[in-house]
């Protein structure tokens, strides 16, 4: 039993570098500010009330009212801001502009804490509050951003730790490795049983799910002509995303496959961004994949370190 509680404790609590949360602080900065650059001319439309947008936003935040009344939406930092006199358009408009600033800050590692934080909580209100329009970017952002803000902040590679001089002690090296095992397992569940989804029906095997992806507006990037012409790689195509998903968990693990298998899923995630040109879904993706199972190179602070901790820094 000590033995196996002693793999257990190896396994959660490995010993890494914080070099995997630069790769995500760095990645999710540069996600976070082209996410808000990508919305800003339609930023109040689409989030603004009856009186200066759409109105999706209304109604989203009422649905999402029926199921819980506590996770954070839009409209309570509209009506925060009504009480000091503050227009419905003012309060958007900063939201914007801090949504902006702290993928910035996260993008050089300056106030990483707190920008890590504050492009969480202004993130998840968007994307609440956005319901209607939300799809996975969404969701894969308030995971990548929920698993910065709990991380050991700054990184060595942050403004934030040149400027404290504070090396990395033992216990952060801990810490960090905890989270990038979580996070390493959460990515092995959703390509697993994302993997299994498709496989279970036939669209994917004969490919015709990606020919009607392809198709629908606004993903129909690609002349249709073009599509017909190569109709044949559809099924292949397929079956091969199935074969990489449902693989995932099994060879991203082996230190002989995890290459090959990261380098298959970063190529998958750009074919879907060139393709149907969802370039901020792919590079999410792409930088969740990098922050978990790239390798940490040129790690040098061994020093004081036992020899099982060596053997676990790889």
């Amino acid at each position: 039993m000590d033995r196996w509680k002693k793999r257990l404790e190896a396994f959660l609590f490995p010993i890494v570098s914080d070099q995997w949360v630069a790769y995500l602080r760095v990645g999710l900065g540069l996600q976070v500010v082209l996410y808000a650059l990508s919305l800003r001319a339609d930023w109040n439309f689409l989030f603004g009330g009856t009186e200066v947008g759409l109105g999706g936003r209304a109604f989203s935040e009422a649905l999402l009212s029926t199921e819980s009344p506590f996770v954070p939406r839009l409209g309570w930092l509209v009506n925060l801001g009504s009480h000091i006199g503050l227009s419905e358009w003012a309060i958007l408009s900063m939201v914007w502009w801090i949504l902006l600033c702290a993928g910035a800050g996260l993008l050089v590692g300056l106030f990483s804490r707190s920008s890590a934080i504050v492009a969480w909580l202004l993130h998840l209100c968007v994307a609440k509050s956005g319901g209607l329009v939300a799809y996975g970017l969404d969701n894969f952002m308030t995971i990548g951003l929920l698993y910065l803000a709990l991380s050991p902040l700054p990184d060595s590679y942050s403004l934030d730790r040149r400027w404290r001089g504070r090396k990395e002690p033992p216990k952060d090296r801990q810490v960090s490795g905890f989270f990038r095992r979580v996070l390493q397992i959460h990515l092995c569940l959703i390509y697993f049983f994302s993997g299994l989804a498709k496989s279970l029906g036939s669209g994917w095997w004969d490919g015709s799910n990606l020919w009607r992806a392809l198709l629908r507006p606004p993903f129909n990037v690609i002349d249709p002509a073009i599509l017909v012409r190569w109709k044949y790689l559809f099924p292949v195509a397929g079956v091969l995303i199935c074969l990489v998903e449902i693989g995932y968990p099994l060879f991203i693990w082996p230190k002989r496959t995890r290459q090959t298998w990261l380098c298959l899923v970063i190529a998958m995630h750009l074919g879907i961004g060139m393709t149907m040109g969802m370039h901020l879904f792919a590079l999410i993706m792409i930088v969740l994949n990098v922050a978990a199972f790239a390798p940490n190179f040129g790690y040098k602070q061994t020093e004081g370190v036992s020899i099982r901790e060596k053997q676990a820094l790889g």
